[in-house]
């Protein structure tokens, strides 16, 4: 074990352990020492599933550098070996463990965070690591034996550096078939997936008209999360000037898919999941369909019409990852963009394989826009934030869950928070897990309908919380 590594565990912030990976401020709740701490107890975690080899990539961060090599070095005190694949997509790396055989891969990013936010994405032996796994990490590094396992580690772990962008377009291209060529409108929010969506849509025949593929930690033209539509307008913009036909966009880590119609129209996740599903089905009849508590009540409806059987979840990628791999389904979504893939696909979610998939579809189609167009689509809000103090959210939902009167509803289901299903809409109340809020999203046949629904949240969260400041 190096002399220059020891931790200080009561220097360490438990705040960046979140539910389903590690994220922080840098220098400040992310220091490189906490990066090589977090690399040592994955290197013990690691070693004691029997793991040679851990796979490490890191966005385009500017911090990115520096905290890959201090987590490779806590790896490398574990006794476990760490291959670095660069400055890559997160899927890369979710796609190295397979390729590499590690089973294992550590994504040092921000994902759609601001610049001066880092943080771990991790997959050890095959699991990615969410909830109490990652707080067992913490508690690692705070046990007073911590040191003298490090200590007792007869060989420290090397470094070697693989490429595996080439391989990962190949595999793609090797399986994706676009019938015709298409013009694409692409952005990358100046976000990691720069680094290999233009390639790998070019490898497919696209031609492409660019926005923000270089990447830049500094992000210096708009934030790199095509969740929110105030990202996608630069694309909209694009798609009216040129004579590209469709729209995309990634987040900063390229693992979520935005989608923009040539009429300007965002296609949202849960929009883009029926697509998805009703192409998985034809070939795959019967096959189990994933959603999340967030999506449209018309996935399940559609699901059904296609000759599947729909399961709904709770949100969060590990969550839905673990949810996937336990059921043996063919294909899940989330409402912010995660798409996961098992038909043809390895089970992870990626941006840049569902934007190839998405395109396979609409290649077969004169106008892709009236194809995404014609999708069934409900009056809905955005994703609404009702701020919190820190753990106030979960309570607010708790309590809402055991006293709230829902009257006329059809069902409550309580997997992730509160969601409230009515005969024309549905109602949904539940604690984000990264951040003090509880987030809300409201659905409806009608305007009346989504008014009504939206009445009887308002009046049951103030009941319990009169002072409650809601965003609708």
């Amino acid at each position: 074990m190096p002399e220059q590594f020891a931790v200080n565990a009561a220097a360490l912030s438990p705040g960046i352990f979140k539910a389903y990976d590690i994220r922080g401020i840098v220098d400040k709740t992310l220091t490189v020492a906490a990066a090589q701490a977090i690399g040592a107890a994955l290197g013990l975690l690691a070693r004691d599933h029997g793991v040679k080899a851990i796979c490490v990539g890191r966005d385009g961060r500017l911090s990115g550098p520096r905290l890959v090599a201090a987590l490779a070095q806590g790896i490398h005190c574990a006794g476990v070996d760490t291959i670095d694949i660069g400055m890559v997509p997160t899927p890369l790396v979710y796609f190295a463990n397979f390729e590499l055989g590690t089973g294992s891969g550590v994504a040092v990013t921000g994902s759609h965070n601001p610049p001066e936010y880092n943080g771990i994405k991790m997959v050890i032996a095959g699991e990615t690591l969410h909830g109490a796994a990652i707080q067992e990490l913490y508690q690692t590094i705070a046990a007073p034996g911590f040191t003298a396992r490090l200590a007792a580690v007869a060989e420290p772990g090397r470094s070697r550096s693989d490429d595996i962008t080439a391989r990962y377009i190949a595999r793609i291209v090797g399986d994706v078939r676009l019938a015709r060529p298409m013009k694409i409108a692409v952005d990358c929010g100046n976000g990691v997936a720069g680094a290999g969506a233009p390639a790998l849509l070019r490898a497919l025949g696209c031609e492409l008209v660019e926005l923000y593929c270089d990447v830049d930690g500094n992000f210096p033209n708009h934030h790199p999360d095509p969740a929110k539509p105030e990202n996608l307008q630069d694309l909209i913009r694009c798609l009216a000037e040129t004579d590209a036909e469709l729209g995309i966009a990634f987040d900063g880590d390229g693992d979520r898919l935005g989608v923009v119609t040539k009429d300007g129209t965002i296609i949202y996740p849960d929009r883009q999941l029926m697509l998805f599903a009703a192409d998985v089905l034809a070939r795959e009849p019967g096959a189990q369909i994933i959603y999340d508590v967030k999506c449209s009540r018309n996935v399940a409806n559609w699901v059904r019409s296609h000759g599947g059987r729909p399961l709904m979840c709770q949100t969060g990628h590990s969550l839905v990852k673990a949810k996937l791999k336990e059921t043996g389904a063919a294909l899940a979504g989330e409402m912010s963009g995660h798409v996961f893939f098992k038909e043809r696909w390895y089970g992870f979610d990626d941006g840049l394989y569902a934007a190839a998939r998405l395109l396979e579809i609409l290649a077969r189609h004169a106008d892709p826009s009236a194809v995404l167009n014609a999708l069934p689509d409900s009056i809905t809000t955005p994703e609404l934030h009702l701020q919190c103090a820190e753990g106030e959210n979960f309570r607010l939902v708790e309590q809402l869950r055991a006293q709230a009167s829902f009257d006329g509803a059809s069902e409550v289901i309580t997997i992730d928070g509160v969601r409230v299903e009515y005969p024309d809409g549905f109602g949904l109340a539940r604690p984000s897990n990264t951040t003090p809020v509880v987030v809300l999203r409201f659905e409806a046949d009608t305007e009346e309908a989504l008014a009504r629904i939206q009445e009887v949240f308002r009046r049951e969260i103030l009941r319990i919380a009169p002072d409650a400041k809601l965003p609708f």
